[in-house]
């Protein structure tokens, strides 16, 4: 399906809290921008301890007597699956409502993010009879079982970047195994999951399961990583607010966490590619790819040094054929940064990077736009494991290039002191693949490809500061499982 330009100014904005199976409005405190021209939307409610202390139990009290916890697992999968039915019914009104607010043009919501949400929901059904206990080996009169349960319900907290597709993997899983969840999503993109969790109760979703709280960080996020009344918490976002989650988790609980935190991911090309042309458009949309606001974005650049030269020219051309524009223009192809304080962030980590040494083959520079922040892809050389924009996560179109000669010094200097979230290879060599694969200390490692595909049953997650758990794939519903063991004798 091909993204339409649309009329923003004729959408209805569904502004408010999502609770019990309907919208409840509130006091309007949170301004709600347009990103690619600064318009301001609206002005959200949010919600303090006692909304979300009512959303949270009333999710607890709906997964027991609805019965959705003790349902016929494929009951569960058959309501999912009209979900997805739904979300595919309404795209038109889903990817524009996620183009409204966030950084993505509709014809990016159209043609990936509204499609793989609804076959996202398909995959996570199907898993709903695939997953439960097992029989222990014990001796002949005993029965050893160990039995797969729900937790309750989970406070779920999902980031702006890729607010329908992100929430409704911490949402989705959940669901499956029983749970019941309230979800916060990103004060500044609220508006298409509230539209989600309306077609999930029109599927068939218990009223009151599956609760949206919209607030900030700090109030609603917090009161809800705290509640006693959550099971397990999950969270996509940068690694110090991780941190708090899981601090928050251990002082209300202790209860897990999944997190998905931040990245710094390396892109190691060795001369013997193939092809050039196709590396260098590789290379580039992993690191301009919504305009580098992405978790695991490719964002350093480590490349031999026979064909550094020839493909640093191709990346370079292609690096300079970016154009602002308005979101909701089908011939948008761009994304802009998702505010001024996040752009202000991006400017001050390349100055600081090239203060410390480093040199722009492309210097950053804000794009001529409507009102919006449309930052140039940048790329930076002379770099090193010290430089600012290699030590930190920009989450900007910024790349780094280091230059390497033997392959133990691409593994050094792919390896990162902080972040290990993703990583890419490109050879031609399988043996140099199979081993940059096994010493790569990475969550993900794409080979002579750069980004998710559509194949869900690969987790996603990342190694050390990058996070803990996985979304996507069997693991992403085995987290919200707890398991019991039991061992029977046969006589009383």
């Amino acid at each position: 399906m091909t993204g339409t330009t649309f009329d923003p100014r004729q959408m209805v904005l569904p502004n408010s809290h999502f609770i019990d199976g309907r919208l409840l409005a509130g006091e309007g405190v949170i301004p709600v921008h347009a990103p690619s021209d600064g318009r301001l939307l609206c002005n959200l409610p949010e919600a303090g301890f006692d909304l979300v202390d009512y959303a949270v139990r009333l999710a607890q009290d709906v997964q027991v007597r609805s019965g959705w916890a003790c349902a016929a697992p494929r009951e569960r999968g058959r309501v999912l699956r009209r979900w997805a039915d739904l979300v595919e019914e309404n795209a038109v009104e889903l990817a524009r409502l996620e183009t409204l607010c966030s950084t993505r043009p509709i014809s990016e919501t159209t043609a990936w993010d509204v499609p793989f949400t609804a076959e996202g929901i398909r995959f996570f059904a199907e898993y709903s009879d695939k997953l439960g206990g097992e029989v222990a080996a014990t001796q002949s009169d005993l029965l050893g079982m160990v039995l797969a349960e729900p937790y309750g319900v989970i406070g779920a907290i999902a980031p702006w970047n890729f607010p329908l597709v992100m929430g409704s993997w911490k949402v989705v899983p959940a669901l499956v195994a029983g749970n019941g969840v309230v979800l916060k999503p990103s004060e500044m993109t609220p508006f298409s999951i509230i539209r989600l969790a309306e077609l999930a109760v029109e599927a068939g979703v218990p009223a009151g399961l599956f609760n949206v709280v919209q607030g900030t960080g700090p109030i609603t996020g917090n009161a809800l990583s705290r509640h006693s009344g959550c099971g397990k918490l999950t969270f996509t976002g940068s690694t110090r607010t991780g941190i708090e989650i899981m601090k928050a988790a251990a002082e209300s609980g202790p209860k897990p966490v999944t997190l998905e935190l931040g990245g710094k991911s390396p892109q190691i090309v060795f001369d013997d590619i193939r092809s050039i042309d196709a590396v260098a458009d590789r290379i580039l949309r992993a690191f301009t790819g919504n305009a580098g606001q992405v978790c695991v974005s490719g964002s350093r650049l480590i490349v031999q040094r026979g064909v550094h030269d020839a493909l640093m020219e191709k990346i370079v051309v292609r690096a300079q054929n970016f154009a602002a524009g308005a979101l909701e223009d089908a011939a948008t192809r761009y994304s802009p940064i998702i505010s001024e304080r996040q752009a202000n962030s991006i400017e001050t980590g390349v100055q600081t990077s090239v203060r410390e040494g480093a040199s722009a083959l492309i210097p950053l520079k804000r794009l001529e736009s409507l009102g919006g922040v449309f930052l140039s892809p940048c790329i930076l050389s002379d770099v090193t494991s010290q430089t600012t924009a290699v030590k930190d996560e920009l989450f900007g179109p910024v790349l780094t290039v280091q230059i390497f000669d033997e392959e133990d010094e691409a593994l050094s200097l792919a390896s990162h002191a902080t972040y290990g979230l993703a990583a890419g290879v490109h050879t031609s060599d399988l043996g140099r693949a199979m081993r940059s694969v096994r010493n790569l200390k990475a969550g993900t490692v794409w080979v002579n490809r750069y980004g998710r595909s559509s194949d869900f049953v690969i987790p996603t997650g990342g190694y050390g500061g990058s996070g803990i758990g996985k979304d996507l794939g069997r693991q992403a519903v085995e987290a919200n499982l707890r398991h019991k063991s039991v061992l029977m004798a046969f006589e009383g």
